[in-house]
């Protein structure tokens, strides 16, 4: 069996990846606060974790993978973006309006990471919503987690909020490498009377007006923002499971207090045995930022024309704890080696006997050692300069960059493609014999213009015409030539 190594933040090292359960290996993943599109930042962890989820679904099967993403549907922002509507006219109340906005902004995520490759969260390889929970289903949870801190000293309830005691956890701060006192020297934070401590973070907050909230032993309110996260991976995964994902953004605050509450809460396990965060992204060398006019959501993207897998190609072209740059170039270079793929593995490869191959081994092995995605992508050239065609599909397929079905759809409309150029093909040998003996190649010329105008590859020889159709082939610009 292949050796994961992977590199744990927690113990800053890289270490041999060995799962609590190989029959059950279990990875949770930080999902979007919904309220708006994602934008390219976004997708870069989803990338990161759709590569480690097909690595473990091909090392231990794929029915003893779980991977859970969750959805954050309670928050500020959500709230705020359904006060608009409302402000602005929409009809109904700020609660409806605020399932109407996290409804469509779910659908809008799913498509849109559809559209880069990244498989769907499953638990042990079956789809669900369960593996995609919503904060708000599991409320309950939150607020039995909350008071078993309560009980066991590690929270206290003030002014309708409840708080959770950072000094009561002695390793608050090892993920980040902080010492609270640090914390709190660099802290500019306006610090609530209410606080024992100003490191202290939210575990429960009251609700106000028609703002979403539950019935609580501290009155109605709603959770904060990290006890989601814990409680959902109890609930879903256990007190113990094997890694926990996510930007290297969310490392503190977020991550850090994940870390406190639930080993407080669980002292027994230990929560997620590896944590691996990716690096950031910026775009032409700098931040993405609305200010500087950089900033994109995929959609965007997606709508100028670019295919969801030229983006993923990008996203791979970089180590995950690398920080990624989005470049024109970048976009260009990965446009044309998926074309190629493309092109090559369609007209070379057996697609039947490829669906039987496995994965190139060296890919695989690129990607065991850390996730090197730019070592993975390297070797797919090898692959092809080696003319190992059934072995180059089955690869770009596990990768998530050209699916089999793909392949199969170039295929089919290639055909359809060459039937609709039988005529012309016979039509310009015709021209250039004739051209051969008058010395006259006006007419074949004029032809073979057209033709590559309409998207089609004119190979000419001592053995005959044969036309290619191209990717930008137009069958509509040859009505003119019929």
């Amino acid at each position: 069996m292949v050796t994961l190594r992977l590199t744990n933040t927690r113990t800053r090292r890289k270490e041999d990846f060995r799962p609590i359960d190989p029959a059950d290996v279990r990875m949770y993943v930080c999902g979007p606060t919904v309220y708006d599109r994602a934008h390219l930042g976004n997708a870069r962890p989803v990338v990161v974790f759709d590569v480690l989820y097909r690595l473990l679904r091909h090392v231990y099967g794929p029915e003893h993978v779980t991977y859970v993403r969750n959805f954050t549907d309670v928050d500020d922002k959500i709230n705020a973006e359904a006060l608009r509507r409302q402000k602005a006219g929409a009809p109904g109340t700020l609660e409806a309006l605020i399932h109407q906005r996290t409804e469509e902004t779910i659908a809008w995520y799913h498509a849109d990471m559809d559209a880069l490759g990244a498989l769907r969260p499953s638990i042990k390889g079956v789809v669900s919503e369960k593996a995609a929970p919503r904060a708000t289903d599991f409320v309950a949870q939150m607020i039995t987690m909350i008071d078993g801190l309560i009980d066991k000293g590690h929270a206290y309830a003030a002014n309708g909020h409840v708080l959770f005691r950072v000094r009561s956890y002695q390793d608050y701060g090892k993920l980040s490498g902080r010492s609270v006192d640090d914390m709190i020297a660099g802290a500019r934070v306006e610090v609530a009377p209410f606080k024992e401590d100003p490191m202290d973070f939210v575990l429960w907050k009251p609700s106000s007006g028609e703002e979403p909230g539950w019935d609580s032993p501290w009155g109605k309110g709603r959770p904060g923002w990290h006890i989601e996260c814990s409680a959902m991976a109890h609930e879903l995964l256990g007190e113990s499971f094997d890694i926990h994902g996510g930007g290297l953004d969310l490392q503190f605050p977020h991550h850090e207090n994940e870390i406190a509450q639930s080993a407080c809460a669980h002292p027994h396990g230990d929560f997620a045995r590896v944590w691996l965060h990716n690096e950031m992204l910026q775009v032409e060398g700098k931040k993405m930022s609305k200010s500087l006019g950089n900033f994109f959501t995929v959609r965007d993207l997606l709508d100028q024309g670019i295919p969801g897998e030229v983006i993923r190609y990008v996203f791979l072209m970089t180590h995950y704890r690398s920080p990624m740059d989005w470049t024109a170039e970048k976009r260009v270079v990965a446009t044309t080696k998926l074309e190629d793929y493309l092109a090559l593995g369609e007209r070379f490869a057996d697609l039947e006997k490829a669906r039987q191959t496995e994965p190139a081994p060296e890919v695989i092995d690129a990607l065991a050692d850390d996730l090197n995605t730019h070592l993975a992508i390297t070797e797919l050239d090898k692959l092809l300069g080696n003319a190992r065609w059934n072995e180059l599909v089955a690869t770009l397929n596990f990768l998530g960059l050209i699916p089999f079905k793909g392949f199969e759809e170039r295929r089919a409309k290639l055909t359809r493609s060459a039937a609709e150029l039988t005529g012309v093909t016979e039509r310009l040998a015709a021209l250039r014999t004739a051209a051969m003996a008058s010395k006259d190649f006006s007419a074949v010329d004029a032809l073979k213009s057209a033709l590559i105008a309409a998207g089609v590859e004119v190979q000419m020889s001592k053995d005959g015409v044969e036309l290619v159709p191209g990717p930008d082939f137009d069958p509509a610009k040859l009505e003119a030539l019929k």
